[in-house]
């Protein structure tokens, strides 16, 4: 058995980024040695708030997931058609588009994996599981509205932490205010990986 954690970045959130660094450290600590960063990029601008667009970037990254983790799985020497089939422990962590993309992906391959998913966009509530993960939002997002995030959530019964006053990345541009917050959501996750 292996347990493998799948990265899915937002479109200008890389995976080196805070939220996915440290979420990458932290399972990483409960044994998840082998990590597949799925970094898709190249999509247009004018993304927010373009539901036309944002679709486009959502296709256009899916389709790149596909060919992103065939190429990972043949360098880390893993059977992609058996990856999910067997005993391996799966653990997506994934931003903004890239909850959508994450959920997406594993509708697509089967599998439901733990998932946690950071700053989710209104869409994402159309490929997420129920109960197959933890949901993390500000209220001062930009991209999704702190309503819609709470209803996706509740429908299907994901666990939801609301920090007041953060933004997409979920920080409030306080530097050492920001750092706490970040401290508090990769409390949240341990819990969640420890359970």
């Amino acid at each position: 058995m292996q347990k493998i954690v799948l990265l899915f970045p937002g479109v200008g959130y890389h995976t080196d980024k805070p939220l996915l660094f440290y979420g990458r450290k932290l399972a990483q600590n409960y044994g998840y040695e082998t990590v597949i960063h799925i970094s898709y990029g190249g999509f247009k601008g004018g993304i927010k708030g373009n539901p036309d667009k944002m679709k486009e970037a959502f296709e256009s990254a899916l389709a790149q997931a596909e060919e992103i983790f065939r190429r990972e799985c043949k360098q880390k020497g893993l059977d992609r058609k058996t990856i999910f089939a067997g005993e391996n422990e799966i653990l997506v962590i994934s931003k903004s588009i890239g909850t959508a993309v994450a959920a997406a992906f594993q509708q697509k391959h089967g599998f439901v994996g733990k998932n946690i998913y950071f700053t989710p966009v209104k869409q994402s509530f159309l490929f997420m599981q129920p109960r197959s993960g933890i949901v993390f939002h500000g209220t001062a997002d930009p991209w999704a509205k702190t309503q819609d995030i709470r209803e996706g959530c509740e429908k299907l019964e994901l666990p939801l932490y609301i920090t007041e006053g953060t933004n997409h990345s979920m920080e409030t541009g306080d530097c050492l205010k920001d750092l706490q917050i970040m401290q508090e959501i990769m409390e949240h996750c341990n819990e969640y990986l420890r359970s």
